[in-house]
């Protein structure tokens, strides 16, 4: 028990102070969050509003988040990361705390499109610095350990928000969402030196080219849409297939999604350091995690067995721990190339896309088609995204 102890903490060694200071703020920002798990009851619950109203404020709500990472690579590119990831702190802490007085539905479509491009903005910046702040054979690890930030914050906030909603009201949760915001911004300021960032190569090119037209780096980010696209039905319509085909309660349902943050906890890191030990390359790794996210999805059409989606969880929590850290050190790798905020923009613009799209394709596939062949659709377009990444990696030296 010690030997793995020691080992797992070895797997953080050679960090830089800097990345370990970006991911506390990544993990108070995102922790800050707490009212977005809670929006579709606040909306109908508080205000009234249909689940059709809920639906058009949650398509505002990915909208934003499309826009928003794309501004945010475009100021990324032209102000410098450090100022983007500062006025997007300061302003979406303004915003959460605005949005609570906003009750008519367009009046709630425009606020929350708004807080979403503002909010947003701060994701390629934040990784245009942790290119900056980590050393080239660290980068891996250093997305690794934003993501364990993320992760993190996302499990404590809508404890945390919960907690509030129960012991006061919805409004405070508007106003300490705001207020983590302000801490986060003031500890960018405090701790995070932009002097102390590496201006390498691979910061600042003399001929950038734009990610527009990297045609290679297109594809790329075509089957990490792919990839979303599936990704994103374990938010959507995997908690109604729990729900309906498995009766399974909501604390049940929470339970499973708890695993998934547990397991990504625990061992995201050591796994990591594992394979990168192993010299595979990314676009390989990559691959493997695809495929193991899309088995997620087979395996529930094998046996009507309750335990199968404990089986399913795990193989889509160990094909995230592998696919996402991985693609988002080749997206980084590739920015070397050209403008930074750009190509970090496209690679978040992937996610926000699949959110404004897949939750909606997944319901109507399910209404229409059933579970069942809704999950052989999406284990073929994760197919489809691997058979992308074996064509950019085949014809590498093409490009």
């Amino acid at each position: 028990m010690k030997k793995l102890f020691t080992n797992y903490l070895s797997s953080f060694k050679g960090l830089s102070i800097e990345v370990w200071w970006l991911a506390l703020i990544t993990l108070i920002n995102r922790a800050g969050t707490m009212v977005i798990p809670f929006l579709s009851l606040y909306l109908t619950q508080n205000l009234g509003f249909t689940l059709k109203n809920v639906g058009s404020i949650m398509t505002c709500f990915g909208l934003g988040s499309l826009i928003g990472n794309w501004i945010g690579g475009k100021l990324t590119d032209t102000f410098g990361y450090y100022r983007v990831m500062y006025f997007s702190l300061l302003f979406t802490g303004i915003a959460f705390i605005c949005i609570q007085y906003l009750t008519e539905f367009w009046s709630i479509c425009a606020g929350v499109f708004l807080l979403m491009i503002i909010a947003d903005a701060f994701r390629p910046a934040t990784f245009v610095a942790l290119s900056a702040y980590s050393k080239p054979e660290n980068k891996t690890r250093s997305v690794t350990l934003i993501r364990l930030a993320i992760n993190l914050g996302f499990s404590a906030g809508p404890a945390i928000g919960g907690l509030i909603i129960a012991t006061f009201d919805y409004s405070k949760l508007f106003w300490v969402d705001g207020i983590t915001c302000f801490l986060a911004g003031i500890l960018l300021v405090m701790m995070l030196n932009p002097k102390k960032a590496k201006t390498q190569s691979n910061i600042y090119n003399n001929s950038p080219i734009s990610a527009y037209r990297d045609y290679r780096y297109l594809t790329f980010i075509g089957a990490l849409v792919l990839l979303a696209f599936a990704f994103v039905q374990y938010f959507s319509t995997m908690p109604i297939f729990y729900s309906n085909i498995h009766n399974l309660k909501e604390s049940q349902i929470g339970m499973l999604l708890a695993f998934n943050g547990f397991v990504i906890f625990s061992l995201e890191m050591p796994l990591i350091k594992y394979l990168e030990s192993k010299n595979w390359s990314k676009f390989t790794n990559v691959s493997i995690g695809i495929t193991l996210i899309g088995s997620s999805f087979l395996v529930l059409n094998i046996v009507s067995w309750v335990g199968i989606l404990v089986i399913g969880m795990a193989l889509m929590t160990l094909g995230e721990m592998i696919a996402f850290p991985f693609s988002n050190a080749i997206a980084m790798e590739s920015a070397k190339k050209g403008k930074q905020g750009e190509y970090m923009a496209l690679y978040s613009m992937a996610f926000s896309v699949a959110h404004v799209f897949g939750h909606n394709s997944g319901m109507n596939a399910i209404a229409i088609l059933g579970f069942t062949n809704t999950w052989y659709i999406t284990s073929f377009i994760c197919l489809l995204s691997i058979l992308l990444l074996l064509f950019l990696h085949k014809n590498k030296e093409k490009w």
